[in-house]
This record gives structure tokens, C-alpha cells and sequence, in this order.
């Protein structure tokens, strides 16, 4: 039985070799973030191995990463690469440290939309604060509503007052379960409703999308979903079980 403790709306990715820079790095984030009223969360790295490659892969939420260009064991390059290319997140904010310059206009030549670089040796606790701040406000400018028309309506929802989604059966329509208590109808798959949400909410199903932000428990032995609002939902597959937990204990 997983129960939730509380919503992470910002990820901070640190991967940097030296400690004292890692915990100085913390500091500017911990700065910035006193500035906002949702929560946020960092996790720390110190080479870009399995554990490291593990986490970007199977932690597909916005995040931002601040990346050592070099380390023992793998290159802040490669990493911005594979985060881009290979699992394919172009969402997310990149940030390099380096004290090696001349691997700026080698990154940059590579295309991989790095917020900026930033000088180990100049002044860079202010270049960090400018650029996690400038972090922020990408966040924030993300779309929070769903803005669609259904028979000559028009709907505009926002996102935090949607609890789940369903597929209606032999339909190529779905059902918005609100926290009012609303039922709201969208004429569309619920593929191609899916792509047009953020990052708070996850598929449970083929035919069920959830908002986990809204999550009170999950019951494993069951496998069912509660709700805050109380409505419960049972519809995960096999194959999501392991996901939906991963994401009830990460919040």
C-alpha cells in the first residue's frame, strides 16, 4: 500500500563529481526555490553510469539538469545527448558546468538545446541563479489548460481539476472526470488526448490516463487507485503496475 506525501513539481538533476560544488549547486537551487510555493526535488549523481542512465530513462517528467561536462566515468555531452536524442526528452532544461570552453561551440554545433554553459571559474553561482530562475519560468509558461470544442462548445479545463480520464468503449470519445464531480465529454482518441496534458499526468491503461497529483493511495494487492475526491479507479494494466508505483513513491 503506497500512499502519497506530496506533489514534486520541480526535479533538479545534479551530476557533478565534486561534492563541494554539488553542495554549492544545491545552495543557488534552494535559493531560487524559496521564491515559489511548490515543491521540488533534487537528486544528485557523481558519474554518468547505469544508475545515472536508469533514472533519465525511466523518469520521463520535466526536470533540469546541471551537468559537470566531464567526470570519471562519462561525459555531460553525451549525457545531454542521449537525454535528447536517444529518450527523445526535449522538454527539459539542460545546463552545462564546465571549466573547458572550447566544448561550447562542439555542443552547440550538436544542436541539443542547452539553456547555456557556465564557467566554473566565473562567477558562476550568479550565471546558475540566472539560469535556474529562467528554469522556473519555462515551467510556469507551459500550457495548464485543456482547451478543446465539443458539439459547438467550447471547454477550456484546467489541468489541476482533472482527476482521471477514460476511453468510453467502442468510441472514439472520452470521458474527463473532474474534482467537481463533473463528467466532461472529448470527441478525439485518448492518444491523441494524451499528448496534449504535462507531465503530471500518466497513463494507467491503454484506456485510463490519470492525474497523480491526485493520488491518496495504491493499493497493490487490489491494484486500485484512490483519489483525494474519493473516486477509485482499478483499470491498470500488468504492464503500468510497476510505473504507477514508481510514481506514487517519487511523489
Amino acid at each position: 500500500l503506497w500512499t502519497r506525501r506530496r506533489v514534486v513539481r520541480q526535479r533538479f538533476v545534479i551530476c557533478e563529481d565534486e561534492k563541494t560544488l554539488a553542495k554549492e549547486y544545491k545552495s543557488e537551487i534552494d535559493k531560487v526555490m524559496m521564491n515559489h510555493d511548490f515543491e521540488s526535488k533534487m537528486y544528485y549523481f557523481d558519474r554518468y553510469d547505469n544508475k545515472f542512465y536508469n533514472f533519465v530513462k525511466k523518469n520521463n517528467d520535466f526536470k533540469v539538469y546541471i551537468l559537470d561536462i566531464k567526470t570519471e566515468c562519462g561525459s555531460g555531452l553525451d549525457a545531454a545527448r542521449m537525454i535528447r536524442e536517444e529518450y527523445d526528452d526535449w522538454n527539459s532544461v539542460i545546463i552545462i558546468v564546465t571549466a573547458y570552453n572550447e566544448y561550447k561551440y562542439d555542443a552547440l554545433s550538436k544542436r541539443l538545446m542547452i539553456l547555456d554553459f557556465i564557467n566554473k571559474m566565473d562567477n558562476y553561482r550568479k550565471y546558475l541563479n540566472d539560469c535556474i530562475t529562467k528554469s522556473i519560468k519555462t515551467y510556469d509558461n507551459k500550457p495548464n489548460k485543456l482547451r478543446y470544442t465539443y458539439k459547438n462548445i467550447i471547454y477550456n479545463v484546467q489541468f489541476k481539476s482533472i482527476v482521471y480520464i477514460t476511453k468510453e468503449p467502442d468510441s472514439k470519445k472520452c470521458l474527463i472526470y473532474t474534482n467537481e464531480n463533473r463528467v466532461l465529454p472529448y470527441s478525439g482518441t485518448i492518444v491523441q488526448l494524451y499528448k496534449e496534458l504535462d507531465d503530471r499526468f500518466i497513463k494507467t491503461s491503454r484506456s485510463t490516463i490519470i492525474n497523480k497529483d491526485f493520488i491518496s493511495l495504491y493499493d497493490c494487492k487490489e491494484n486500485k487507485i484512490e483519489f483525494e475526491t474519493g473516486q477509485i479507479i482499478t483499470d491498470i494494466s500488468r504492464s503500468n503496475r510497476k510505473r504507477v508505483m514508481e510514481h506514487v513513491r517519487n511523489n
